[in-house]
Formats: structure tokens, C-alpha cells, sequence
């Protein structure tokens, strides 16, 4: 069991008291706890603090391919200070972040559903283009250095290839996104995995934007393809996020300062992006299939892959047509 007190009062000090824990749901590689912590008299951070801790299993970075935590947490730091609504990071080390608790929602159903974010609702995707456009000033210094610059299609062709499975609608989007592929913008930091279920919400709309350890060097339209993909709409007609239109995302993305979007190459990268998410559904399935991760959450996931070849039909036909 992971010594919780011992990575608490290594970021805190000795006389820290932790009132209360509650593990939250996530990820086999690392844990997420949310902590009532008090601290005694005697110092500026005296008194009771709602916080979270994320800690990392030994060798998870080089596992999954993330970014460790001493990383993520530089990310967001330099995230604040780009005016990205983060966290405040209350201290790190190699394997842990300690992080203040931001309330608010995070399940993209309650979020797109429920009465409670109504007022929200219409002012999310504006305040996406503004957050992205803010994620896209950071400085490149804060992601750590790249040997070399990795070709999004060619990874994700690799690891197709790699899984061994036929998946010819997949093979078909490879070619078209290959052949089709738009001229380089400028290279900023992405984030990653900017979508709904990774943003707290509040009744005013976006608290914090979560999870930077996916986050690299390559074209800002990555990220905003990547909120766009059917996938995180859960069952909304709304193409950004499940809660907005393309014009709203694009006009506060470039209002606030982002380069000038191409509509074509938005589409792109939205088609990349189920791609992508098409290939990683596969990859889960196997993860279960081939005994690495007996699970039925990963054997459920196996009924997106057919999804997203559909999604994937659709787009390259309307891409095809556009092009006619």
C-alpha cells in the first residue's frame, strides 16, 4: 500500500495531519487521491487545505509512454503562468504532485445533461479556444527535450502495425490522411488530450483544465482536432466537445491570440484524431484479450473500434466530397 503520510509530510513537514482520504477512480499506472489535510499554527499555510495527490507506480512513464510527474507539474506551472486555468501546484517530486482540489464536475454527461451547468453550457467551447490559445503561448522549454520530431501518422501507423490486427478502414484513413496531410504550421506545445472529461466545470464553465502527460511539441491544431472528435461529443450533435459549435471555438481561439485556423486542415486533424482514438480502442482490447490486463472496462472498449471506422467512413466520403 502506498505510504501516504510519508509522501505527505515529505511535501508538507512532519506536523502535517491528514483528516481525511478517498482514492478516486483512474488509470492501473498511477494513483489520484483526494486529501483533507491540516497543517498546525506556526507557518503561512496553516489551517485545513482540500487537496489532490497523483503518485506514479515505478517505471510508469516508460510504461505507457507519458511524461512523468516532476514533468507534468513544470507543465503546469508554466501553464499558469501562460493563463491556462490550472491547479495550483503545492509541491512535486519525481513520482508524486500535490496539487490544490479545484471543484467542479468533470463527467461529460452530467456536464452535457444536467441543470446545474445549463449557464455553462454555451460559453465552453469559447472559453476551449481561449484556454488552447493560452496552452499554445507556452514556451517549448517547459516540455522536456525531444531527440527527434515524431510524425504523428507514422507512430500511429507503427503501432497498427505492431497490434497485428486487420483493420482495413484503418489501413484506408492512413493512406487518405497520408496523402491529404496539410502543409505544417507553427510548432507549440499540445496538450494532448484536450477534450471534455478532462476540463473541472463549474456553473460559470471551465475551472481547470486536467492531465498534461500527454503533452509534446507538434502543430496547435492537434489539440483542437482532438476536441472535436465524435468520441467526446457522448451522444451530443454538437461537434466541440458535445457542447459547441466549430465557429465558437475557432473565433475565441483566434481572438485570444491563436494563429489563424484553416477550416481544411481542423478537418485533418479531427480525422487523424479518430484515427487515433480508433487505434488506441484496439490497443485496450488486446491489453485484455492477450492476458496483460484482464478487465471488463478494456473488453468493452472493443465495440468502439467498429464506431470509429464508421465515424472514419463518413469523414473521408465528406472530405472526398469537399475536395470534388
Amino acid at each position: 500500500m502506498t505510504d501516504l503520510y510519508g509522501v505527505v509530510r515529505e511535501a508538507l513537514g512532519e506536523r502535517v495531519v491528514i483528516e481525511a482520504r478517498v482514492r478516486l477512480p483512474g488509470g492501473a499506472s498511477r494513483e489520484t487521491w483526494a486529501l483533507d489535510v491540516t497543517l498546525p499554527g506556526g507557518g503561512p499555510v496553516e489551517g485545513r487545505h482540500e487537496l489532490i495527490l497523483r503518485l506514479d507506480s515505478p517505471g510508469a512513464a516508460a510504461m505507457d509512454g507519458s511524461a512523468g510527474l516532476g514533468v507534468e507539474a513544470r507543465l503546469m506551472r508554466a501553464a499558469a503562468v501562460a493563463g491556462v486555468p490550472v491547479p495550483r501546484i503545492v509541491a512535486c517530486g519525481e513520482s508524486y504532485i500535490l496539487m490544490t482540489r479545484v471543484p467542479g464536475e468533470t463527467i461529460p454527461r452530467k456536464i452535457l445533461r444536467d441543470d446545474a451547468y445549463a449557464a455553462a453550457r454555451p460559453r465552453l467551447a469559447r472559453q476551449c479556444g481561449q484556454a488552447l490559445a493560452a496552452i499554445h503561448r507556452m514556451p517549448l522549454t517547459a516540455l522536456p527535450p525531444q531527440e527527434q520530431v515524431d510524425d504523428p501518422l507514422l507512430r500511429w501507423r507503427d503501432v497498427l502495425d505492431q497490434l497485428g490486427e486487420p483493420h482495413p478502414v484503418f489501413e484506408l484513413a492512413l493512406r487518405r490522411l497520408a496523402a491529404t496531410r496539410p502543409a505544417g504550421g507553427r510548432r507549440t506545445v499540445v496538450h494532448g488530450d484536450f477534450r471534455n472529461g478532462n476540463l473541472i466545470v463549474g456553473p460559470e464553465g471551465i475551472r481547470a483544465v486536467l492531465d498534461w502527460e500527454l503533452a509534446h511539441a507538434g502543430d496547435p491544431l492537434e489539440d483542437l482536432g482532438w476536441l472535436c472528435v465524435k468520441a467526446w461529443r457522448f451522444g451530443s450533435p454538437l461537434p466541440v466537445g458535445g457542447f459547441g459549435e466549430y465557429a465558437e471555438l475557432i473565433d475565441a481561439y483566434e481572438e485570444a491570440g491563436g494563429q489563424a485556423v484553416d477550416r481544411h486542415a481542423l478537418r485533418w486533424w479531427e480525422t487523424f484524431g479518430v484515427l487515433k482514438w480508433g487505434v488506441i480502442c484496439v490497443m485496450q482490447t488486446m491489453r485484455h484479450l492477450r492476458g496483460g490486463a484482464r478487465s471488463v472496462e478494456l473488453a468493452a472498449i472493443g465495440r468502439r473500434v467498429c464506431e470509429n471506422e464508421w465515424d472514419l467512413l463518413r469523414l473521408l466520403r465528406e472530405r472526398g466530397e469537399a475536395r470534388g
